[in-house]
């Protein structure tokens, strides 16, 4: 109990106990009478606002501090985060380009595919390397050769339409000349009403001529023009070209028609050198009437014998006139007469 003693300067001793128990009811009572009456609610607002300037004054330094030094963190970080980003974003904007590009070379090789379907009986796909800079030349150099059996006069497609002819070869790279080249030519029909002609190029990658159709030629413009297969040179039914204009002088006997090119001459990367089935080809049905040239050359042998006997049957006419005149066997009779006798 010494612990709950205390001396005062009186020297009389007071007990703590009782004082802490004193404090500890009313507390208690206080606490009681706060929760159900709520008395001390507006007590404890206006001590809280008295406080409030306290507790700013007390924590503004630290607060301060703190908004300083991460400020100028979140600053630092802020610009190594943007520059981050700036780096991603290059890089994502670069390989969606590529993706971009990648989808559209896939689009036209399949294009090119699709357009080759019954027809070829062997397709290649090459790239185009080089452009020849004359300006009265319209030709290209494409990555494909001997090696790969690339030939001269061979039709090279893109995925638009006809885009020209092999017209040199090398062990590994093959000259190409554009149907626009000045010096060529390529056999068409209107696909409207079947017309057939020929287109030539004007040395002009936007425009092709038709210079022999008749001012009475049944052309109009938008009509398709298709390949005809005659010639072999190129399968049938290939775009090559719409008639853009079609002018006619009553002076001249033949109408001046110009034609947009299908092919995109001046933009495709990617060709097609296509070889065409037997049945598609114009030599293939000559060594496909190699087999019949048998009966054909028997044919022809058998001829010259026919000539034989058509003379023949033509010299004997000439004699059975004699034999015409040779009722003589009515004697033959006289014979019978003399056998009577």
């Amino acid at each position: 109990m010494v612990a709950f003693r205390s001396t005062d300067t009186s020297g009389r001793t007071t007990g703590l106990l009782l004082r802490c128990v004193l404090y500890s009811l009313l507390a208690l009572g206080l606490i009681i009478v706060d929760k159900r009456y709520d008395h001390l609610g507006k007590i404890r607002r206006l001590l809280s606002i008295v406080a409030y300037p306290v507790q700013i004054a007390v924590a503004s330094p630290f607060e301060g501090w703190d908004w300083f030094r991460e400020s100028v963190s979140s600053r630092g970080a802020l610009r190594a985060d943007k520059a981050k980003l700036e780096a991603e974003l290059r890089l994502a904007q670069f390989r969606l380009q590529r993706y971009e590009a990648l989808e559209a070379e896939s689009q036209r090789l399949r294009a090119l595919r699709n357009s080759t379907v019954g027809i070829t009986d062997r397709f290649l796909i090459g790239d185009v390397m080089d452009l020849d800079l004359d300006a009265f030349r319209e030709r290209v150099l494409v990555d494909k050769g001997a090696r790969d059996g690339v030939f001269v006069g061979q039709a090279v497609l893109d995925s638009g339409g006809v885009f020209g002819q092999v017209a040199r070869v090398g062990q590994l790279t093959a000259e190409v000349i554009l149907v626009s080249d000045a010096t060529h030519a390529i056999p068409v029909q209107i696909n409207r009403n079947g017309l057939r002609t020929i287109a030539v190029g004007t040395g002009d990658m936007d425009r092709l001529k038709l210079p022999y159709l008749p001012t009475s030629a049944d052309v109009i413009s938008g009509d398709l023009l298709v390949t005809s297969g005659l010639g072999g040179g190129f399968p049938p039914g290939y775009p090559v070209g719409t008639v853009a204009e079609v002018k006619r002088d009553p002076a001249q006997s033949l109408a001046d028609v110009d034609v947009k090119p299908a092919a995109a001459l001046d933009r495709s990367r990617e060709l097609m050198f296509v070889w065409l089935k037997p049945q598609a080809s114009s030599p293939v049905p000559a060594t496909s009437a190699a087999p019949g040239a048998p009966a054909a050359s028997a044919g022809r042998v058998a001829l010259p014998p026919a000539q034989p006997q058509s003379q023949s049957a033509a010299a004997m006419p000439a004699k059975t006139p004699p034999p015409a005149k040779t009722p003589p066997p009515a004697k033959t009779p006289p014979p019978a007469g003399a056998n009577d006798e």
